[in-house]
């Protein structure tokens, strides 16, 4: 049994429970001896530096059409970002799903249609669909840049790492409507560390770290779902198999947590045709030299963003020196909107 004052840490992996647990104000009501740490659950801060900087130089281009989601635009890159250049004419639009990037593509057929792609499990079933359907369509100015990843084997790093002791997961509900409970099975055997797929409303958060404190004390490892209106044991299927259709694994790099085997997605040899990483040979810019940023290390959860001197001074929403601090699901902008 833990004794009462030894801490019990528990992180959360998605950056909607980051906002949402910032929000209520619920890491304020916890006892003292448990603590809640935020994890590398926002897809747009893990993103790396030269994911980020190939899109930028691709968007440079005369012929192309760089579409993304909202928060990549202000994304820092060694250089610049999406919203600078879009600023100094760059063709940058921001879409609300990949289908609108596939609309333009056959709406502009003189130019290259790209689309700057990045999330989890949850949203790599949607790009693949979008990919079939640009094939069916013939489309030959499509293109995705893939920087989605799969959550995890960077779990498994976290779960490894000396610098993080965590004693528990609060897990993602969007991700898991997808993946099921199987990966977290794998997961809770290898590492014994308990895991409890929650949903986003506060009753939901708070009950999902009343059944993860339980598991910690009670030393007894296993996977739960409080989010069970949402959630199944098998997850969805058919999203799984289109997926997999579209996409093969592959070694990604994630921002703070380095280099991880099988963590990122590519489109198979059948779907290269729309591989913008394939068809774009660009030259990345000299990365700079560190401006004391942590987002690197509040991702993998060794730091608090309170603990960076930039927080709040040099770096806020409006003038963000990382990513952490740009993405509505990031855990700076959470700290910093609602501390």
């Amino acid at each position: 049994m833990h004794s009462k004052t030894k801490k019990i840490r528990l992180m959360e992996v998605c950056g909607t429970h980051t906002m949402a647990i910032a929000r209520s104000g619920i890491r304020k009501l916890l006892p003292p001896e448990i603590e809640l740490i935020s994890g590398p659950g926002c897809p747009v801060c893990v993103t790396s530096q030269e994911d980020i900087d190939r899109a930028i130089e691709i968007a440079r281009r005369k012929d192309v059409i760089m579409t993304t989601f909202g928060d990549m635009m202000r994304v820092p890159g060694n250089e610049t970002s999406f919203e600078e250049l879009k600023a100094r004419g760059a063709d940058i639009r921001v879409v609300y799903s990949s289908l609108d990037a596939l609309e333009a593509a056959e709406s502009n057929p003189d130019k290259k249609v790209v689309f700057m792609g990045v999330g989890f499990e949850t949203t790599s079933p949607a790009i693949a669909a979008t990919v079939l359907e640009a094939k069916k369509r013939k489309l030959k100015n499509f293109f995705i840049l893939s920087n989605f990843k799969v959550l995890f084997p960077a779990l498994e790093v976290i779960a490894r790492s000396k610098k993080v002791a965590i004693d528990g997961f609060i897990c993602p509900g969007h991700v898991s409507v997808i993946t099921g409970t199987a990966p977290y099975k794998n997961f809770v055997r290898k590492f014994r560390k308990p895991c409890v797929i929650t949903g986003f409303d506060d009753r939901d958060i708070v009950k999902g770290i009343k059944m993860l404190v339980e598991q910690v004390k009670n030393r007894d490892p296993r996977v739960e779902i409080e989010y069970k209106r949402v959630v199944t044991e098998k997850g969805n299927v058919l999203a799984r198999k289109k997926c997999g259709k579209v996409f093969s694994v592959r070694d990604s790099v994630w921002r703070g947590l380095g280099k991880i085997k099988k963590s990122g997605l590519r489109l198979k040899k059948e779907f290269k045709s729309f591989d913008g990483e394939a068809h774009f040979r660009v030259k990345l810019p000299k990365v700079k030299k560190d401006k004391g940023c942590i987002c690197g290390e509040v991702l993998m959860g060794s730091r608090s963003p309170l603990e960076c001197r930039l927080f709040g001074k040099v770096c806020s929403p409006a003038r963000p020196v990382g990513p952490c601090m740009v993405s509505t699901e990031g855990t700076c902008a959470a700290y910093y909107k609602y501390r």
